[in-house]
C-alpha cells in the first residue's frame, strides 16, 4: 500500500492547493535532498568544476573579463542546486518548500547568467561577437534559460491570470522539467566549448579533461535521480 501511495504522490505536479497537507517524518530536512542518493556525485562534479574555474581565473591579473567565467560558473552551480533540491520531493508540503527554494536559487542563477553575459559583451567591445561555438551556445543558453524561468513563474504563481486555470499550469509542469534537463545539458556543453576558446587555451589554461570529468559527474548525478513518472512517461 505504501508503494502505491508514493507512486500516486510522485505523479502529482508541483502545483498544489495550499490547503493540501503532506505527511513526512518529523526529522525530515529538505536540505538532505542536496546530498541524498546520487546527488553527492553531482555535488562533487559541480564543485570541482567551480574550483577549476575560479582557481585558474583568479590566478590571472583581474580584468573586466574576470567576471564572466566567475559569474557563469556560479550560475551553473546554483542551477544544479536548484535541480537537486526539488528532484526527490514527493508530498505537497515537500514540493511547496522545494519549489520556493528552487525559485530562489534559479532567480539568483539567472541574475548571474545575465551579469556574465553583460560582462562579456562589454569586454568584447568593438570586436566580433558570437563567432565561436562557445559564444553561440552561450547566447542560445541565456535566451532559453530566461524563457524557461518565465514559464516556470507563470505556471506556478500566475496560472489563472495568464493561462486561465490552475489545471492549465499543471499540464505544463512535465514540459518544464523536460526543458530543464535539456537546458542543463546545453549549459555543460557551453562550458566544455569554453575550454576550447583561444583565451582559455592561451591564457587561463582550465584543463579540458578536468572539465569533462566534472561535467560527467554532474550529468550522472542529476540524471540518475530523474523519475520517468515525473516527466509524464508513466511507468516507463
Amino acid at each position: 500500500m505504501s508503494s502505491v501511495a508514493q507512486h500516486s504522490r510522485e505523479q502529482e505536479p508541483l502545483l498544489s492547493s495550499t490547503s493540501e497537507t503532506g505527511r513526512e517524518p518529523e526529522d525530515y530536512n529538505i536540505a538532505w535532498n542536496l546530498l541524498s542518493d546520487t546527488a553527492s556525485v553531482a555535488q562533487i562534479g559541480i564543485w570541482v568544476l567551480a574550483i577549476l574555474v575560479w582557481y585558474n581565473v583568479l590566478s590571472m591579473p583581474l580584468m573586466l573579463f574576470t567576471g564572466h567565467p566567475l559569474l557563469a560558473s556560479t550560475a551553473l552551480l546554483l542551477q544544479v542546486q536548484a535541480a537537486l533540491i526539488l528532484q526527490p520531493t514527493v508530498t505537497p508540503n515537500q514540493k511547496q518548500r522545494g519549489t520556493r527554494i528552487h525559485f530562489t536559487l534559479q532567480l539568483l542563477s539567472i541574475l548571474c547568467f545575465v551579469a556574465a553575459f553583460i560582462v562579456i559583451e562589454l569586454n568584447k567591445g568593438t570586436h566580433p561577437h558570437f563567432t565561436s561555438p562557445h559564444g553561440v551556445l552561450g547566447l542560445i543558453t541565456i535566451i532559453l534559460v530566461v524563457l524557461q524561468a518565465l514559464v516556470g513563474v507563470v505556471q506556478y504563481f500566475f496560472p489563472i491570470t495568464v493561462l486561465g486555470s490552475v489545471d492549465a499550469g499543471k499540464r505544463i509542469y512535465k514540459y518544464h522539467r523536460w526543458t530543464g534537463y535539456v537546458l542543463l545539458l546545453l549549459e555543460v556543453a557551453t562550458v566544455l566549448a569554453a575550454t576550447q576558446t583561444g583565451f582559455n587555451l592561451n591564457a587561463i589554461h582550465i584543463p579540458t579533461w578536468g572539465v569533462v570529468v566534472a561535467v560527467a559527474l554532474v550529468v550522472v548525478g542529476v540524471g540518475a535521480r530523474v523519475k520517468a513518472r515525473k516527466l509524464g512517461l508513466g511507468d516507463a
